[in-house]
């Protein structure tokens, strides 16, 4: 009896070595993340090899097993060449591919999360935005798509909607004056007001002019730096990718 074939479209977001020549694939697609088997996938002469790569966007064609998915046939689509011949880019690329894979699952609606990290990618490679106010917005929406989006709007103590001396409370998940206290002593960090309008941008803002601001250097690390250190407190992990970004660009890197 014939196996059941079923055609998506997905990206690459890890891919495991397996058995002799096989790669066990993590895919996100837009109806969820799925496990893949790419039998034969390392050999030299694979129909698969191209689309088995890391960050490999594909038509995938695949077949059910009694435990495991397989890949029948794959048509790769993009392969993000602006992205993979530089090192750096190719570093933050894994990193989004990474933290993508941490807050999707099996079964869970992620066109919109595809859609994000296929233009992240994008402009990376072709647009040449610049890869910090790419990661800073990235981080942020992605957040927002998974269900973690920070209150931005207005304080969410007094309720200005200009806040004094601005501050992301990490441990809460929102925009508060600097003097306007919420119960707890979780981790704050400050942001100027650029940050915050762009911040602003990037949740409320429309998502196909998601990388269309400019920031002087100042406002885009006060960010870059306050979402990165949302993304840590909120999920509670490291991830080596991001570690091996920043041993690339130290000068990117500023805890609080």
């Amino acid at each position: 009896m014939a196996q059941a074939r079923t055609v998506i479209n997905g990206i690459v977001l890890r891919g495991t070595d397996t058995r002799e020549s096989d790669k066990i694939l993590t895919i996100l697609s837009p109806a969820g993340k799925l496990a893949v088997i790419a039998k034969g996938a390392r050999g030299q002469k694979s129909r698969l090899s191209a689309a088995a790569q890391l960050l490999a966007y594909s038509e995938l064609t695949i077949t059910g097993g009694k435990t495991w998915l397989y890949l029948a046939e794959a048509a790769t689509i993009e392969l993000f060449s602006g992205v993979r011949q530089d090192i750096e880019l190719l570093s933050l690329a894994s990193y989004f591919a990474e933290l993508t894979e941490a807050v999707t699952d099996e079964n869970m609606e992620c066109g919109e999360i595809l859609r994000l990290l296929l233009n992240a990618l994008y402009a990376l490679g072709e647009l040449k935005k610049p890869p910090v106010l790419v990661k800073a917005a990235f981080e942020l929406k992605l957040m927002a798509l998974a269900g973690f989006e920070p209150m931005a709007d207005s304080c969410a103590v007094c309720g200005r909607p200009d806040p004094q001396k601005p501050v992301l409370d990490l441990g809460n998940g929102v925009v508060r004056c600097q003097k306007c206290l919420l119960p707890g002593r979780g981790q704050s960090v400050r942001l100027t007001g650029k940050a915050l309008g762009a911040m602003r941008y990037v949740l409320y803002g429309d998502e196909k002019r998601l990388y269309s601001f400019r920031l002087p250097e100042e406002d885009l690390r006060s960010l870059a730096n306050a979402a990165e250190l949302y993304v840590r407190a909120t999920l509670d992990r490291k991830f080596r990718t991001l570690d091996f970004y920043h041993s690339l660009r130290p000068l990117d890197r500023k805890d609080s």
